[in-house]
């Protein structure tokens, strides 16, 4: 039946559009509207000049040489060398260590050996180089690829682990094993001068964190680190700025990754050595054969902030061919280790542990067989 239009309500529901929303006049192109959207991004976007502290870089460079200590007559106890280490150390964080023991020709030696690390090529370096899984090998500090080959300063992080010794060996097969033999008779006559020089400094020191010990005896993963650098040489003057600058970043990096107690730096023919801390930057002139220490975090920490955590590195200038540096990062070994291993051979695994909870649950349902049938 068809619907005449009468028969229709009087107030049909009113289904209006919303009203259509206000745009730009004709005057006022869309093209107006894109220039103040850009020039708004480009101002809200724009990425500020970032420069570091000069905490970091310090500008302020002082030239003050530490004081030249006779190792023989710091272990000795002669109170003039003891407390003349102790002075520098308070002060800049460091000390000029001679007549320490130790063959100036056979750390020579280990200097050359070691330069021959640095002359495999890039893609046998590749294949063992630093991680977050595997703490030693090699790492590039500056220089591109595509510089010549003088240009380039190197790093490769030593330590006596197992583990590098067998990823060494398969890309250096003729000459790892004998540099790491001399590398293992250089570190442990390291760690000797290390250990009595922290002892005096344990003994002598007035204020103890309570977090001293708990600090210094933390376990390492790997034990003592070396780090050995090759520097580039022929630098021009605007490179070797900016090489510098980079290189204070990766020793800050560094220092973070390894904690220590003391680092023993071997630069033997470096024009400068550099120091930097919070308080500034310290430059100078080491004398000939002398071990350039430096106090490690840990130490800063167990004596309650006397002795300052500094940063070491050398400088090469003027040089016609590559130089190889060293830093020894010692720690002390913990106390316990020797604990940990007597108590871990009477440890029973979690295997043996279950096979004998089988075989007791079986006696006993054998047992309880026994007894019913009885």
């Amino acid at each position: 039946m068809a619907i005449s239009p009468e028969s229709m309500p009087e107030n049909p529901i009113d289904f209006r559009a919303p009203p259509p929303s206000p745009i730009a006049s004709g005057r006022r192109s869309s093209v107006t509207n894109d220039e103040v959207l850009t020039e708004f991004l480009e101002h809200s976007l724009r990425v500020p000049d970032l420069i570091l502290p000069d905490k970091i870089f310090p500008r302020q460079k002082i030239v003050e040489t530490p004081p030249r200590i006779d190792c023989q007559s710091l272990i000795s106890g002669e109170s003039d060398s003891v407390l003349r280490m102790l002075d520098s150390i308070a002060r800049i964080g460091c000390f000029q260590l001679v007549n320490f023991g130790i063959p100036s020709e056979f750390i020579r030696l280990v200097s050359v050996t070691a330069a021959g690390i640095f002359q495999l090529p890039p893609e046998k370096k590749e294949a063992v180089s630093r991680s977050l899984e595997r703490p030693y090998g090699f790492e590039e500090v500056h220089g591109d690829h595509q510089e010549a080959e003088s240009e380039v300063s190197e790093e490769f992080v030593w330590c006596k682990d197992e583990s590098l010794k067998l990823d060494m060996e398969g890309i250096w097969p003729t000459g790892y094993s004998n540099f790491s033999k001399k590398m293992e008779t250089l570190s442990s006559d390291i760690e000797k001068v290390a250990r009595k020089i922290l002892q005096i400094l344990h003994e002598n020191c007035p204020r103890k964190s309570m977090y001293g010990n708990d600090m210094m005896q933390r376990q390492d993963l790997i034990g003592s680190v070396c780090c050995l650098y090759k520097h580039g040489r022929n630098f021009l003057a605007d490179q070797w700025a900016s090489s510098l600058g980079y290189d204070v970043m990766r020793m800050l990096i560094r220092g973070t990754d390894y904690s220590h107690a003391l680092c023993l730096h071997v630069c033997d023919g470096s024009s400068e050595f550099h120091v930097y801390s919070k308080k500034g930057w310290v430059s100078f002139c080491p004398d000939k054969d002398a071990l350039i220490v430096t106090v490690g975090d840990r130490t800063q920490v167990w004596s309650g902030g006397q002795y300052k955590h500094v940063f070491g590195w050398p400088i090469f200038k003027g040089e016609d061919k590559d130089s190889i540096s060293m830093a020894f990062l010692y720690s002390p070994p913990s106390s316990n280790s020797s604990s940990s291993k007597t108590s871990k051979g009477k440890t029973v695994s979690l295997g043996q542990q279950a096979i004998l909870a089988i075989i007791l649950t079986l006696v006993c349902h054998f047992l309880v067989y026994f007894y019913k049938e009885v």
